[in-house]
This record gives C-alpha cells, structure tokens and sequence, in this order.
C-alpha cells in the first residue's frame, strides 16, 4: 500500500481503476468470510468524548469507536489511519502482532472513505498524537468511490450542494455549521416553551394560502379532485388558534414561495412564527431582541462577530427608525413623496425601478429595498411600516396610513417581520378587498380573500403581537455565511445540463 497522505489517490490512478481496485478489496473480503457491510456495530463511543476523558485523567483508556478512515499512512511494519468521528478524528496504530495476522491481512484491502469500527487502547505517540492501537476492528461499510482529492478538496459549490453527502464528508466546517443550525433551533424552542408558547402544526396545503403577499406552489390532491397550493405562511391558522384560545402558539416549520432563487431566496425554507394574545409589537421586538441575543450568547459564546472583515455586534439594545424616517435618512425620499403620483414616478425612474400602475404598495416597497436596506449592516428595527405594504398589520391610533409593524434588519436583509395583529373583522375584509382588486389586476403575489379567517375574526380575536423569523437567514448570521443554500441542507437547484 502507498502513502495515501502523501500521494494523492486521484493522481496515482484513474478514476476507473480506483473503482476497480475496490470492488476488488470488496471481493477479498468477501471471500474471507467477511461482511463489508456488518448490520449493527452497538454503543460505540465518540472521538470527542474520548479525547476528553483521556485528557482529563491522562491515562490508557479501552475504546470501543466508529467512523470513516480519510487518511492511510504505512510506516516500516506499522500501518496509520485517521479516523473521522462528528467533528474530531483520531489516529489508527495497526500492526500484525497485535490485531493477528488474518485482520493486518483484512486491514490491507481498507480504502480512504471506509467506515470502521475499532476497539483497542488509546495512548499518545512520541510526537503527542492520540492514538488508538487498534485491537480488533470491523468494516462497516465499503466506500466504492474514491474521495474527492483531499489537497483541492470539494470546493464547487454547485458540486457540493448536488452531493451534500460528500460535502458533508470532506468539509468538516460545514458539518459544523449543520450542527449549529440544529442547535439553533432547540435553542429556539426551549426559549419559547420557557415562556408558556405552546408548538403546534398547522396545514402545510389548502385551497387558500395567506399570510404573505408570495406567489404560492399549486398542486392536486386526486381522491378529492381538489386543486391546491402549498403554504406561503403559517399565520392565519396561527391566529385562528389565538381566536380558540391558545394564548402563546409557534410553529418552526417549511413555506414555501414561488419565488426567484438568490443567494437570500431559496423557494422552500424554515420559518418560526409565533403569537401571543394581550400583547402588540412592541412586546413582540423586546421579545425578538431577547431571544436572538441571548441565543447568540449560549451557542456562539458572545455577541461579536466578523463578518467580511466588519465586526458585526449583536448586543442589545437594538437600534430602532422609523420607516418614513430611514427613507429621508439615507435616501433623502419621504413616503409623502412617493405617495404623490408624479414625484413617486420621478423617483421610480431615477432608481431604475419599474413601476407597475396603481400598484403603489409595489413602489414603497422597492424603493425601501434599494435605498435603506443596504445600510442596515447592525442590527436596527425598522418600526411603523406604511399601510400599503401591511395588509395584515393594526393600523396606528391616530395615523391610519401607517400600522404597529416592525422589521428587523441585521447585515444588509430582513430576519424577523413583526406587527400588532389585525383582530378587526371589517378592516381586515377591507384590506382583503383591496387585495384582491390587485390581484384582478394581474398582481399574483397579492393577498387572497380568506371568508373563512373573516369569520373567525368575527367571533373575537384579543389583541395579540405576531412575529415571523426566518431561520435558514438567522442562521446565515450566526454562521458568518453570505448565500442561503450554505445553511439548507438540501437547496434547490437548477437542473444539470445534459451533454448534449
């Protein structure tokens, strides 16, 4: 066997005859009476655990470990391997006196990628290395395909989000970030049902999908003939359950959005939604503050990050602007401006936005996108959102253009969109009214007219602050990434190109 650490196994071979020396060591083994694929391999312990308990007490310990070999080293009678548990790996000490020579010979036809499952006694090396001189050991997979080439690793990213297995396998920072988005979420729920929220699940398809003004995803359920359309939101079932009196609800779960793909955008991605009767959203922005900077505390350990090269401070308090005044702020536009037809037209044309006629909800939203988001690098709350762009927000007592909603903005785009609920029937119909006259008008991501939640609100619905959080962009935070499809296991993609 050569050096596997020092020659790459890419350059030494093709990649056909790689496959074939496999499959051969497959029939070796096979023909040994060995099983390359063993059924169960119990109780085995971590590479983590292990160096922390070796550390800890500093003496021989017996492990019993399993993982995947991504490095072989011969040296004189001996034979190296690392051994790749979760996020850590330790060194394999084989050597024919000790395993006997039937297992040395067996341990001759192991290839990078295999899956092993070893006991034995760690010790360190001369050079301080721990290390497991392995005692007896199983295959417990055969890898038949070679490994990406470990010097140039699994970089391309259209590469790595097609086979996320091998993603997963040779980046182990990637693995990292999986597991922190895991630990993301229980964060998330353990904060929530401290505070008396109660999880629940609502439909993911229905006949009506609101909530968010999105182009939703059609589909046909057959047994009932009934069109359909995935879920753009969890909000009005929420909300109907405030109407049946569960106080504190959320929900973490997939929406999905015809929609474009970006690097902020991908078509089906997480969202928590939570809402809690009697309060509004100012409650609901000291909740958001409290809950993202402590969770940023507990899983990242402070609340400083680097983010291309800027420190991005995730400390509360967080600032708060008013939306009218942001727009004057780093644009020099007030929404007064843009609500007068001919200035708003000047305004469209000079920012290159194309305005789409008596859509005027269109343009404040757009113009906010290309003059106030970019600005928004630390974290701010952008509070008191016009009324053309909140079809489910309490408008203001006093300013019936304006409505109790907030936005939070941390590097440059949106994590968490909150307001004081909408628990007024006839408003609430008005507003879906004028909905739907966009919608007759050809707009496909305006709000439809849902009878049935009107009748909800009808029986009564207390006053209550809602909150949406996007989990996959928070994540993208906390983890210092700047596409969306780094913190989704499974982003959709384009279809390969054929070579023809």
């Amino acid at each position: 066997m050569q050096n596997e650490e020092q020659v790459p196994e890419t350059e030494k071979v093709s990649e056909n005859d790689q496959i074939a020396q496999r499959l051969a060591h497959l029939e070796t083994l096979k023909e040994k009476g060995l099983d390359p694929y063993l059924a169960v391999f119990l109780d085995p312990q971590t590479v983590e655990a292990v160096r922390q308990e070796f550390e800890k007490d500093q003496q021989s310990i017996n492990v019993r470990l399993a993982g995947r070999v991504m490095a072989i080293r011969e040296h004189g009678k001996a034979t190296f391997a690392d051994l790749w548990g979760k996020t850590d790996k330790i060194q394999l000490y084989f050597k024919q006196d000790i395993v006997g020579e039937d297992q040395y010979a067996a341990m001759k036809t192991m290839d990078l990628g295999d899956m092993l499952g070893v006991e034995g006694e760690v010790f360190l090396t001369h050079k301080g290395e721990l290390s497991v001189k392995v005692e007896k050991f199983s295959f417990l997979s055969k890898s038949l395909f070679p490994m990406p080439e470990k010097w140039h690793g699994l970089k391309d990213p259209e590469l790595r989000f097609r086979a996320r297995y091998l993603d997963l396998i040779i980046n182990p920072e990637v693995r990292k970030n999986f597991q922190l988005r895991s630990r993301i979420v229980s964060y998330i729920r353990n904060f929530l049902d401290a505070k008396g929220f109660m999880e629940v699940e609502t439909p993911s398809m229905g006949p009506i999908c609101g909530g968010a003004t999105a182009r939703p995803f059609l589909t046909h359920h057959n047994a009932l003939d009934l069109d359909l359309k995935l879920r753009i939101a969890t909000e009005l079932h929420l909300k109907r359950l405030i109407v049946g009196g569960l106080e504190r609800v959320y929900e973490i779960g997939r929406v999905f959005r015809n929609e474009g793909i970006s690097i902020r955008h991908n078509p089906e991605f997480t969202m928590l939604e939570l809402y809690q009767a009697y309060s509004d959203y100012q409650g609901m922005m000291d909740l958001a503050e409290a809950m993202i900077a402590s969770l940023c505390k507990e899983v990242l350990g402070n609340y400083r990050l680097i983010f291309d090269e800027k420190e991005l401070d995730l400390t509360p308090p967080y600032a708060r602007l008013k939306f009218d005044a942001a727009l004057q702020k780093f644009g020099g536009i007030s929404l007064a401006d843009l609500r007068d037809p001919q200035k708003g037209e000047k305004i469209a044309e000079k920012l290159g936005i194309e305005l789409q006629r008596e859509n005027l909800g269109y343009l404040i939203d757009k113009v906010f996108s290309v003059v106030v988001e970019p600005n928004l690098f630390a974290p701010t709350f952008i509070i008191d959102y016009p009324v053309e762009i909140s079809p489910l927000a309490k408008k203001q007592a006093g300013n019936p253009l304006l409505t109790d909603r907030f936005e939070l903005f941390i590097r440059n785009f949106e994590v968490a969109n909150a307001f004081s609920e909408l628990n007024d029937p006839f408003d609430q119909e008005e507003r879906f009214k004028g909905q739907l006259e966009l919608s007759q008008k050809g707009d496909e991501e305006a709000h439809p007219y849902d009878e049935d939640f009107i009748q909800a609100l009808k029986y009564g619905m207390p006053p209550t602050g809602g909150m949406g959080i996007g989990i996959d962009r928070l994540v993208m935070v906390l983890t210092g990434q700047i596409s969306i499809r780094e913190v989704i296991l499974f982003p959709l993609l384009r279809p390969e190109k054929s070579e023809e």
